[in-house]
């Protein structure tokens, strides 16, 4: 592929731009920070995460992606313009940009994601369906045919499919995932510790003592907060179990949709899934004991790929060599 091809991850939590040359070379979080009383961006990325929550109210820190769809037009625009510059330098140039959407994205929303990457410069425009891509990141064979699963977890939806000879055969999407999970273990605290903490708090807590199999209720971490009885800052030791009490249900939503997929697929695929087992990809594949609890649920097999996380991207621009192959799930836009 030339360096002319770029692959773009736009994730709810993370945006990743890989080019066929170098593999990923960037990977930052979807946040952009504006400064409202100068009119002009003043963060992107990692430096525009560390404000969250710490910024006066003159700065906005923006997550311009929700639920995996474009939630502000703008700052979408604007940040995948900046990543974009930041990969390739100033050097006058128009890629052709693959971009992942989830599964189940509208037209609408597709609509957006497309002039997204023409407003940063893009003379081609291809879409793929995150599934598709996770499978290729992993290193799949898609194109035979065989029936392969995957569950791509990220920050706003998780993507279940079934692909064979180089199609999707079934697929869903449920605005289940890292995000959901984050709110969800402030939602537990809150109501069963009386105390507030904050998204990045929260996140740090997933990672640390996130655990849904086997959990332990030793205390195994330290979170800090607001009371809700005093208003006073407080502190909290807390344990796996806390954690996977606070995640359960969003898991088990995730767990109904592919139950889901698996109704919808042929007999013969399922047969093939039960012996090649499930591909687990995303930030989510990350969470400790997912794929033991996926294999308890199901009684098949579920493996981690190797660097979940870089997954979707490498599939982008690993999509470009395969094209002509690909049934759906991949497509170039009308710009």
């Amino acid at each position: 592929m030339s360096v002319l091809d770029i692959g773009i991850d736009l994730g709810t939590a993370n945006i990743i731009i890989s080019t066929g040359r170098d593999g990923a070379v960037l990977n930052e979080p979807t946040v952009i920070a504006f400064d409202k009383n100068s009119e002009r961006v003043i963060a992107f990325g990692e430096e525009a995460y560390k404000m969250i929550g710490r910024a006066p109210d003159h700065i906005a820190v923006i997550k311009p992606l929700k639920d995996g769809v474009i939630s502000n037009n703008d700052m979408a625009q604007e940040l995948i313009r900046l990543c974009i510059l930041k990969v390739i330098g100033k050097r006058l140039i128009n890629p052709r940009i693959v971009m992942c959407v989830p599964s189940g994205i509208t037209a609408v929303e597709r609509k957006a994601v497309v002039e997204s990457a023409v407003s940063a410069g893009a003379r081609t425009v291809y879409l793929i369906e995150e599934p598709v891509a996770a499978l290729l990141g992993a290193g799949e064979d898609i194109m035979r045919p065989f029936g392969r699963m995957v569950i791509d977890i990220g920050g706003g939806t998780s993507d279940i499919a079934v692909t064979s000879l180089g199609g999707i055969v079934a697929a869903n999407s449920v605005k289940k995932a890292g995000n959901a999970f984050n709110a969800s273990i402030q939602r537990y605290f809150a109501e069963n510790k009386k105390i507030l903490i904050g998204e990045r708090t929260a996140e740090e807590a997933k990672i640390k003592c996130g655990n849904l199999f086997w959990a332990s209720m030793e205390k195994s971490g330290v979170i800090s907060g607001r009371s809700l009885v005093t208003g006073l800052p407080e502190k909290l030791e807390i344990s796996e179990d806390d954690i996977c009490r606070a995640i359960t249900e969003d898991v088990d939503s995730i767990i109904a949709a592919v139950r889901t997929v698996f109704e919808q697929t042929p007999p013969e695929l399922v047969g093939d899934i039960y012996e090649h087992g499930i591909v687990l990809t995303g930030g989510g594949a990350l969470l400790r004991g997912l794929d033991m609890y996926i294999t308890r649920e199901f009684g098949v097999k579920c493996h981690v790929a190797e660097d979940p996380l870089g997954c979707v991207a490498r599939g982008t621009h690993l999509a470009f060599k395969v094209r002509d192959r690909l049934r759906n799930g991949f497509e170039k836009a009308a710009i």
